[in-house]
């Protein structure tokens, strides 16, 4: 067993974990972690997708009883088929952009100094946010006004799905975060934080399981390569990718009950802070050339 591989998965797991369902961009971290362990090659990349679905297990597991409610009801209960609805609607403009223009993307801006840009700018987009909220709260408080209706994931029309979803295509650039993009553009669209927050989670499912699908397919051949050799390569890879998807679920699990505690009482400007410095720091290092990133 190759415990260099492993150390690599461990530390993956953990950065995908963590990094899945907060606002900082857990794409934009697998690329700059995956980078400094000079691990970015074809074969990192077919790990660092196989392990994201480790992420999304741990939200359905958390929601395991409403998602079987919802399935259960899809056929016969009102509110099941308006979350089916939501979770549609807010999917199809990512997707839609995704196949567009995907390829470009990637090739322009899977990169540690897009990436750390777009962590900047993301910190300062939600300083905006935040001020804004601060500013919408005290005049409903001011003026006795209850503010939105919507106090409930059941609550949302398709139309409130809809534009989360087109907040979520900023996503398709690494290192703005699509948990980011989701909460944070739908407060911008009037929904209170925790309902933002938890369409937040529900949305991942779809949108990453979609995309980890599609990725692997278009990593079919390195996956194959890995057998060409009798098994050999599998043997070392293969045990590596199993404890990266464990450690992924099981960070990931104590990231979303972190998470919904947290938003209970706090806002996102602490992520912000990070954002910025992080990527601050990932531009001076690589400035001075203290980090070799790669371009």
């Amino acid at each position: 067993m190759d415990i260099y591989l492993i150390l690599k998965a461990v530390i993956l797991g953990l950065v995908e974990g963590f990094t899945e369902f907060l606002p900082i961009s857990s794409t934009g971290h697998l690329i700059l972690v995956s980078d400094l362990l000079d691990f970015n090659d074809e074969k990192g990349k077919a790990f660092v997708v196989i392990i994201q679905f480790g992420a999304i297990l741990a939200v359905c597991w958390e929601y395991r009883q409403r998602l079987i409610s919802v399935l259960s009801g899809l056929f016969t209960r009102r509110v099941s088929q308006r979350f089916a609805i939501n979770i549609i609607a807010a999917t199809i403009p990512a997707v839609i952009l995704a196949l567009l223009f995907g390829k470009y993307i990637k090739a322009a801006l899977f990169s540690p100094i897009p990436v750390a840009t777009a962590f900047i700018v993301g910190g300062l987009i939600i300083f905006w946010v935040e001020a804004r909220q601060k500013r919408i709260t005290a005049q409903l408080s001011d003026s006795f006004l209850t503010g939105t209706s919507i106090q409930s994931v059941d609550d949302l029309r398709w139309q409130d799905a809809f534009k989360v979803g087109l907040a979520q295509c900023a996503a398709l650039i690494p290192g703005t975060s699509r948990s980011g993009a989701t909460i944070i553009g739908g407060m911008v669209f009037g929904l209170p934080r925790h309902v933002a927050t938890e369409f937040s989670f529900f949305l991942a499912v779809p949108v990453i399981s979609a995309a980890t699908v599609y990725e692997l397919f278009k990593l079919r051949d390195v996956l194959g390569a890995l057998g060409s050799d009798g098994g050999a390569s599998w043997a070392s890879f293969g045990p590596a990718l199993g404890i990266g998807f464990v450690v992924s679920f099981i960070s990931a699990y104590a990231c979303i009950r972190w998470l919904i505690r947290y938003v209970a009482t706090h806002d996102f400007t602490m992520f912000a802070w990070y954002r910025i410095v992080f990527g601050l720091i990932v531009l001076l290092t690589a400035w001075t050339g203290t980090v070799q990133w790669s371009n």
